[in-house]
């Protein structure tokens, strides 16, 4: 008989988590509290818990990414061979739910399985229905993989897979979101279940922070757009004071390409080492990145002059189109196939 073992990372929970401790037993579901440092006036809630199964507890909060970890190894530790399912304390998964999650990771031992919730607009809080429909985009946009609830916490994979994912990077909420890009990048298959997705109060105990840990889910793709405009203004700058020792058209031309290649350069030094932290050697993504380049400049100047002269639309309003479209089209590139020995892709750490 699979063996299986709910791990429920815990800041400041309520009853509902001594209830759902006690329907998961009544499922033959082992768990594991970790105790993510709540403040001392929850301390009787736990010593109940501890009670009842097993409490790991942090001193001080450090995030959920950290309390899964903390599972994690625990798991490894001191169990043999189980399913591990990943529950929130919350109350937002039903103990059914739990349990066929994990019944089917059993099934596919070598995946991740998501218990993902449907999303009907009228049913969900709003923070909730725009930041997953925002994440889903911009995670299928960046990896090619379509998943349709990137932020559940409800997860199942066998623990022959905890080293997998033990390596994905992130302390708090965007472990989740590096655990699904390890797996893309791993080649670790993906299968999603569908759960009842339930929202109390408003979703109002949840501890997700949207302006801080969106940052942190979206930073490297903050920091590509800051590459980009500092090296526009390399580039400008170069121009500016090439202009000033070339004369005539021709010199003009002259004083554009070498602005530009310097600008590229240093766009590919920044690119390599501050946003994907590539650890392959320069030869390897070197020419790739330089074709690249000569490709977005191409499509650049072909866009800008479809834009103008056949739809007729305002220079300016042209130029910002054309860049932000090849801005999608560059990141894309890059973060998929040119610095392909990222140290964590789509960086979120």
């Amino acid at each position: 008989m699979t063996a299986y073992t709910a791990l429920i990372p815990a800041y400041c929970p309520d009853e509902k988590l001594i209830q759902l401790i006690q329907q998961l037993q009544d499922h033959n579901i082992e768990c594991i509290v970790v105790n993510d440092g709540s403040p001392e006036e929850y301390n009787e809630l736990f010593r109940t818990i501890a009670t009842m199964t097993t409490v790991l507890t942090h001193t001080v909060n450090k995030g959920k990414g950290a309390a899964l970890k903390t599972g994690f190894r625990y798991i490894q530790q001191h169990h043999d061979h189980c399913i591990i399912v990943t529950a929130d304390a919350d109350g937002q998964h039903l103990p059914e739910d739990i349990l066929q999650t994990a019944r089917e990771a059993a099934v596919h031992e070598d995946a991740l399985v998501l218990g993902v919730r449907t999303f009907a607009k009228e049913d969900v809080p709003f923070r909730s229905y725009y930041g997953n429909k925002i994440t889903e985009t911009v995670f299928r946009l960046f990896t090619g993989t379509h998943i349709t609830d990137t932020q559940t916490g409800l997860r199942a994979f066998s623990s022959t897979l905890i080293d997998d994912m033990l390596k994905a990077e992130g302390e708090r909420y965007e472990y989740e979101i590096n655990q699904l890009l390890y797996c893309v990048r791993e080649n670790i298959p993906i299968y999603e279940t569908p759960i009842t997705a339930v929202y109390e109060n408003n979703n109002a105990c949840s501890h997700f922070h949207p302006f801080r840990d969106s940052f942190l889910i979206y930073r490297q793709i903050l920091r590509f757009g800051l590459s980009s405009i500092t090296s526009f203004l390399v580039d400008l700058t170069a121009f500016e004071l090439l202009s000033l020792l070339f004369t005539g058209s021709t010199g003009i031309l002259a004083a554009n390409v070498i602005a530009r290649g310097i600008s590229a350069i240093f766009n590919y030094e920044v690119n390599r080492k501050i946003v994907f932290k590539d650890v392959f050697k320069r030869s390897t993504s070197a020419w790739k990145y330089f074709t690249l380049a000569a490709g977005i400049l191409a499509c650049n100047t072909l866009i800008l002059y479809v834009l103008t002269s056949f739809l007729h639309i305002p220079a300016l309003a042209a130029k910002i189109l054309t860049e932000a479209i090849l801005f999608l089209v560059s990141w894309t590139i890059q973060n998929r196939y040119i610095f392909t020995g990222q140290t964590n892709r789509l960086e979120i750490q």
